[in-house]
This record gives structure tokens, sequence and C-alpha cells, in this order.
């Protein structure tokens, strides 16, 4: 018998694209798996050692991070967040991000009778951290919910650079948002997990940047992973900063609940956020496969919208997106239907510029016989 909670899910978007992955399987070149923004390069050498040099942990880790944790998230913010001011008490590594989108309304005491507010098009995990804490989800884009009331929004999610469209906020936008919230006594959450890919932008702005908060944290938190920047996704290395209060209270709560990252983990998490050089190269890398994938798709009558940063490629062929998905599958290519990210995503499917330098280059020369 399956829970209550469990029933109360959606099913799991990626499930539905089996019998797609089937079709590019059988494809004579094999297939490219374009779908998920997983890395698919090395973890860095020299975090590798620092994680195999701190194996012989037997203790308990500590949930706040060691102080050379904390001092190093509080060092990459100021480097690359424009933070000011950050104490180490203001920063919490966690494990990885994603548990982490899931599970900060029910950390933050929301619950029925509350609404999570995030992007019309946005990663799902959003809406899955509403519906688990028994709150409704309100997808609706930011710039249009500031110019009403709150109406039981409690916690509103950004996500700039977005997944899955790779739209960025300004700072004056940015403003606005944190000056209606603070108005209504709304808590901003702003995932910032891809800010250190920019392509068509000057910046990325920061929740954490004065210019958009005034000097003040109060109610704002930053969401932030070294997933894309580090290939660490397999590590689970993230963290939250922002609001010493609300990260005082999260820090409570996931320590009776055990939510620790392991103490490896936390001193590889360490030395790769003072690695600079990794995550510029990394950029590189990936800028190499999106300029390929970008002129592909755009031979193939394809059109891109926003993606000005990020991983992904947020692309139309102006049909519905499951149109898309198996006109691309016959080719051996694996790509996510818009509809995962809401139904303003139904004639977009998501591109991600993650695969190797050979996998990108097949699916480029593919691409063309559409």
């Amino acid at each position: 018998m399956r829970s209550q909670k469990a029933t109360a899910l959606p099913d799991f978007p990626w499930d539905a694209l089996r019998p797609y992955k089937e079709l590019a399987a059988s494809h004579p070149g094999g297939l490219v798996d374009l779908s998920i923004g997983t890395p698919v390069d090395p973890v860095p050498g020299e975090t590798r050692q620092a994680l195999a040099a701190a194996s012989d942990f037997p203790g308990y880790p500590l949930t706040i991070g060691t102080p050379r944790l904390r001092a190093a998230l509080v060092a990459f913010l100021e480097r690359n967040m424009a933070a000011q001011g950050l104490s180490e008490d203001q920063v919490l590594p966690t494990v990885g991000s994603k548990e982490l989108v899931a599970h900060l309304p029910f950390q933050l005491g929301i619950g029925p009778g509350d609404k999570v507010a995030f992007p019309e098009v946005a990663y799902p995990t959003y809406e899955i951290g509403a519906r688990l804490c028994g709150a409704k989800p309100l997808p609706i884009d930011p710039l249009t919910l500031i110019k009403g009331e709150a109406d039981g929004v409690k916690l509103l999610w950004l996500n700039s650079p977005g997944n899955p469209n790779g739209a960025v906020l300004s700072v004056s936008e940015m403003r606005q948002i944190v000056a209606w919230a603070r108005e209504h006594g709304v808590v901003v959450a702003s995932d910032e997990c891809y800010a250190l890919l920019p392509w068509e932008v000057d910046e990325v702005p920061s929740i954490l940047d004065p210019r958009v908060n005034g000097g003040s944290l109060d109610n704002l938190l930053c969401v932030y992973s070294l997933s894309k920047q580090s290939n660490l996704a397999g590590y689970r290395s993230a963290f939250i900063a922002g609001d010493g209060e609300l990260i005082a209270d999260l820090r409570e709560i996931r320590r009776h609940s055990g939510l620790i990252m392991p103490g490896p983990n936390q001193a590889a998490m360490a030395h790769a956020l003072a690695d600079e050089v990794t995550p510029v190269r990394q950029r590189e890398i990936y800028r190499r496969r999106r300029d390929v994938l970008v002129a592909a798709i755009r031979r193939a009558g394809g059109r891109i919208d926003d993606s000005v940063a990020g991983l992904y490629l947020w692309t139309t062929w102006g049909e519905d997106c499951w149109e898309s998905v198996q006109r691309l599958a016959k080719l051996g290519i694996i790509c996510a239907p818009g509809i995962f990210y809401g139904n303003a995503g139904a004639n977009h499917v998501r591109i991600a510029i993650t695969a190797t330098d050979v996998q990108v280059d097949a699916a480029a020369q593919r691409l063309l016989s559409l």
C-alpha cells in the first residue's frame, strides 16, 4: 500500500521518456542523451585528492560544516556573488541542492493554506516541495506576481539563470521583487546554481548583491550547487546562504533530521570552492559544445528562446513538444519535453549541452537531416 504522500505526487517525469529512449537507442550511431544536465567531464584531480585525504573520518561530521568549509563558502560568495559582510553563521552546506529545494518549504514551516510561488516555466522540484508540505503550488511569472498582493504566498522561488529556459533576471527586476516580498513578509529563495555560466549577458546578479538587497539579507536565501561548475554532482555538494535567523532555524531542523553532508565531501567541497581555475576551464568546454548545438539547431529550423546563460537551450520547432521529442528520438537524440517544466513549456524542448564533445558533434550532424 502506497503512502498518501507518495500517491499525492505526480509521476516522475523522466519515466515518460522510456519509450523514446528505446527508439533513440535503435539508431545505428547509438543514443545521444541531451535530456538531463548531468556532468560528463572528470572531477578535478586535486578535488579527488582532497576527498581521499579526508576519507579516514570515523566520527560524525558537523551539520553546519567544518570551519574550513564555512570560510571557503563565505570567500566564494564574496568573489562570485558580490556578497558583503557575510558571516560564517549565514552559510550552510546541504546534501546537494535538490533535497533542499524539495524540503525547504517544510523546513520553513510552510503548510496547508499557504502558497509556494515559482516561475511559470520551472524546475519541477519547486512544485514537489510545495506538495510535500501540503501547500498550494503557484506557478507564475515573479514580475507578474509582484503587481498584486501576496494572497497567501509564503515563499517565492527565483531561478536565475533559469532551468530550463536560461533566462536571467536583471538587478532592477530582482530589486523590485525583493522590495515587494519584504512589504508582504514573503521569503525569497533564489536558486542560482547556473550563475557561473553566462553566455549572452554581461552579468548574472545574485540575491546576495547589495544592489539587489539594499545591504540587508532579511528574508532572503541563496541556493547554489557545485555540480555544474566543478562536476561534483556525484558528491552532492551544495549550500544555502542568506538571512542569519533563517539559516539558524534550518540548521537546527537539519541537525534533528540528520541532513548532514559527509565529512570527506566537506573537505572536497572546501577545496573546490577555492579552485578558481576549474570553473573557468569548464565554462569554456561548455561554450564550445553550446556553440556547436546552437548552430545545428538553427540550421535544422529550430528557434532558441532566452537561453542566455546556463546549461540548456530552450528550443521550439513550432509544434507540440512531444512531436519534437519523437522526431529527435528517431535521430537517436533524447531531449526533455517542455511540458515537464509547466504548461507554458508545451511547445518547447530542453536540450542540454552536457554531453561529451563526440556526442555533441554527432547530435549536430544528425540534426542536419531535420
